[in-house]
């Protein structure tokens, strides 16, 4: 039995099926932050605020979802406004894919996920929050964003990896698999909620023309993913020394009370948003607004890049 994902398994919203047909520049949300990573009702607004951050910058967001057994490329905001409330979603990364199609359930994506359905529909330029990693004290537990980033031909804009993993581990890895990391405006690697975590990255770079040069040698050369790294902005940032204090406590409170796989993510993070009082939620909610318009910007560059003679 054959299966087809050019028309099967994937649907356009109504807006990215124009845009394609119109040669604009599109960029890629994931839908995890909207299940999962912020509270009601901050969640929603800011799925709202980065598409329109999109829409400001002259590109057109498409936020993915799984639904029906069908990926989402595009979603309207009736169907949105179901993965910010409804109780069922389910987290999906890669491996998750077949399953919850099958089932026909409500999967939010990953950044591994949303780029991985970007790429197979021709989006080179996904926005995020924060990426996974390799996690602290278990090395060969790895994020499938990494693995997708070495391996899908995208542009991932975030503020770093999650403050909780092992920076270093994480740095290391994507430079064994070939991701140039770029700095936008920075010549040190963010720290998600920190604008610093003192660890280099490959270039700094200051325009979107710049990075689309680099992305389009980089493809031309037969590379994968690039990761665009994007402090937090200034009046938000957490400082790192606070930050690191706050999530050793977590960990070790994940420790002592068993916490293991998957669970731990959602656990460090909900402890480091209780412990710094709400303001990892506020550093959260800028930089994935800031990210979306960087990610714009981006799209369009690479656009006109592929246009000229």
């Amino acid at each position: 039995m054959g299966f087809s994902t050019k028309n099967t398994y994937f649907r356009f919203g109504p807006h990215v099926k124009e845009a394609r047909a119109r040669h604009q520049p599109i960029v890629a949300l994931e839908t995890v932050v909207v299940a999962f990573g912020l509270p009601q009702p901050a969640n929603l607004q800011v799925a709202h605020e980065m598409e329109e951050a999109v829409r400001a910058e002259g590109a057109v967001p498409a936020t993915i979802g799984l639904l029906d057994g069908q990926v989402v490329i595009g979603l309207t905001p009736a169907e949105l406004e179901r993965f910010a409330g409804d109780e069922h979603v389910r987290k999906v990364s890669r491996r998750d894919l077949p399953i919850v199609l099958a089932r026909r359930q409500i999967g939010a994506t990953t950044v591994a996920a949303t780029a991985w359905a970007a790429a197979r529909v021709g989006i080179r330029v996904v926005a995020t929050g924060g990426i996974g990693g390799v996690h602290r004290g278990a090395p060969f537990d790895v994020s499938n964003d990494l693995p997708t980033l070495a391996t899908e031909p995208v542009v991932v804009v975030c503020s770093g990896a999650k403050a909780i993993l092992d920076l270093q581990a994480t740095r290391e890895w994507l430079e064994t698999y070939g991701v140039p990391i770029l700095g936008w405006g920075t010549e040190t690697l963010p720290a998600f909620y920190s604008a610093s975590s003192g660890l280099p990255v490959d270039a700094r770079v200051d325009s979107a023309e710049e990075i689309a040069r680099i992305a389009g040698i980089h493809w031309a050369l037969g590379g994968k993913g690039i990761l665009v790294t994007v402090p937090p902005p200034a009046p938000v940032a957490v400082p790192l020394d606070r930050l690191e204090g706050v999530v050793r406590e977590a960990l070790e409170e994940a420790e002592r009370r068993g916490i293991r796989g998957w669970a731990v993510t959602p656990f460090l993070l909900a402890r480091v948003a209780e412990r710094t009082g709400g303001e990892s939620v506020q550093v959260n909610h800028a930089l994935l607004v800031e990210n979306a318009r960087i990610a714009a910007r981006i799209a369009r560059a690479l656009e006109a890049l592929s246009q000229e003679p």
